[in-house]
């Protein structure tokens, strides 16, 4: 089986995209085994020093256990040493996307119909680059939200970065019935 790397993955340097598919290559079976998806992998410097972080976050239904996060990590850590992916030093981190998930694939919108999302896209669309509102729809495509009280119809190829905008009012609401 082949894992496909997200519609509209983009990464800085040519070099990184390399790097990163081929950890999308070796962790997606790793991820599999525990009933997972690789939802984002991320290679970026942080902090002070030159250090970069190799990130992936993985789901599933219900949400992954700490135990599983472990499994997948100690093994993939194991694989990327001996496949020598990864150049220089790095920190692997493996974790749950959160509360406010990336949407990175067509079919990781669907179940975010009639909630709110946030997206950036590369292009202007109607004026602006950010948006946020209600998902109205999911084609194979573009998505459609509610922006402003007006529908906006955006391409996934122009897609940035997205994410599911937990409204948390919504829930404070619920709970202090």
């Amino acid at each position: 089986m082949k894992w496909a790397l997200p519609a509209f993955f983009v990464s800085g340097a040519a070099g990184m995209d390399a790097t990163i598919s081929r950890v999308w290559e070796l962790a997606a079976p790793l991820a599999e085994t525990q009933g997972m998806e690789i939802i984002d992998i991320e290679l970026r410097r942080e902090g002070t020093r030159a250090g970069r972080v190799l990130r992936l976050y993985l789901d599933k239904a219900g949400g992954p256990n700490m135990d599983e996060l472990s499994q997948v990590s100690r093994e993939l850590s194991a694989l990327l040493d001996v496949h020598d992916v990864v150049d220089g030093v790095y920190t692997l981190e493996v974790s749950s996307p959160g509360i406010n998930r990336p949407l990175k694939r067509p079919e990781h919108f669907v179940p975010f119909i009639g909630k709110k999302v946030r997206v950036r896209t590369r292009e202007m669309i109607h004026g602006r680059r950010s948006f946020l509102g209600p998902l109205l729809e999911v084609s194979a495509d573009k998505i459609t939200l509610n922006q402003d009280g007006a529908r906006c119809e955006v391409p996934f190829a122009l897609i940035e970065k997205s994410n599911y905008e937990h409204d948390w009012s919504a829930e404070y609401a619920a709970g202090s019935k």
